[in-house]
């Protein structure tokens, strides 16, 4: 099947001039680009997630009245005494945060990673096709330029 649409691809585009395929393989390009930095983002989110569910686990297993220092940034930490480990407070974006038990809070951080990975893999078989459309583009544009070159 992956075949068959390849082929058709291939035949519309060598119905087009030579300006169209590089007006296509611009877009494509560029397309692929906007691809590679949603797949970059979503990496770093996953990543972020991942840690935070580590930190999650950690803290379920200190005891009350443990002295740590708590994060304000990513660089910035102050002193603090754990109160309760049961409840904690999730960031669900837009500088909103939402109480939650630890067993939710893991399950919320468990849920956000498995729909970040499923994206991830959607995205990457979109940038796969997009880059494959990109790269015939590049080799019909390559062909026609070759017969519009006069023989030496």
């Amino acid at each position: 099947m992956e075949k068959t649409v390849s082929v058709n691809v291939r035949a519309e585009m060598e119905k087009l001039s030579p300006e169209q395929l590089k007006a296509v393989k611009e877009q494509t390009d560029m397309e692929v680009n906007l691809l590679q930095d949603s797949l970059n983002n979503i990496r770093t989110a996953t990543t972020r997630l991942e840690i935070a569910s580590s930190a999650l686990h950690d803290l379920s297993l200190r005891p009350q009245g443990k002295k740590m220092l708590v994060p304000l940034t990513a660089s910035l930490y102050v002193p603090g005494t754990l109160h309760d480990a049961h409840q904690v407070l999730v960031d669900v974006g837009t500088g909103y945060f939402i109480e939650k038990t630890m067993p939710q809070a893991k399950d919320y951080c468990e849920r956000k990673i498995s729909l970040l990975k499923s994206n991830f893999e959607q995205l990457v078989e979109v940038a796969s096709k997009k880059k494959s459309i990109s790269d015939e583009a590049g080799a019909v544009l390559q062909a026609k330029l070759k017969q519009l070159a006069p023989a030496t």
